[in-house]
């Protein structure tokens, strides 16, 4: 019976570690903070194969593309958004099974014709690899945009 209490102790404190500590982030200079040396990041801002994703485009306002992104973003599942300014969101996404954290920015560039920008940076908290799921959400954002 004591060893089945450690187990489940053991195991509560690893998915509680899972989480990570929260990165600093945000914008600097109308860019999104680059992202580390480890292959579980994607960036617009990044110009290098590894970390390089396509910004999002929306056709209208840049207010129509904050309110699309946002609606957008309420389809998935274990989605906190937790800022959403006028051209700034912050979004974390939560794995089901070990609730590891990706941490989500998308800055939306000001509106200088029918066409937003839409950077975005797509962060796992811990690990070296995420097995391509930063880069497959946003590419899934993307459909639904």
């Amino acid at each position: 019976m004591n060893n089945k209490r450690s187990i489940v102790l053991l195991c509560s404190v690893f998915l509680t570690a899972c989480s990570g500590s929260v990165p600093k982030l945000g914008v600097n200079s109308e860019q999104l903070l680059s992202c580390p040396n480890t292959p579980n990041c994607v960036s617009s801002h990044l110009t290098d194969t590894l970390h390089f994703i396509k910004p999002l485009l929306f056709v209208g306002t840049a207010q129509g593309a904050r309110d699309r992104l946002l609606q957008v973003l309420t389809t998935f599942d274990r989605t906190n958004i937790l800022d959403a300014q006028e051209n700034y969101i912050r979004v974390e996404f939560t794995s089901a099974l070990f609730r590891f954290v990706d941490d989500v920015e998308f800055y939306i560039s000001a509106d200088y014709t029918d066409e937003v920008l839409i950077n975005v940076r797509s962060a796992s908290r811990i690990g070296l690899s995420d097995l391509g799921a930063n880069r497959k959400r946003i590419e899934q954002i993307r459909a639904q945009f």
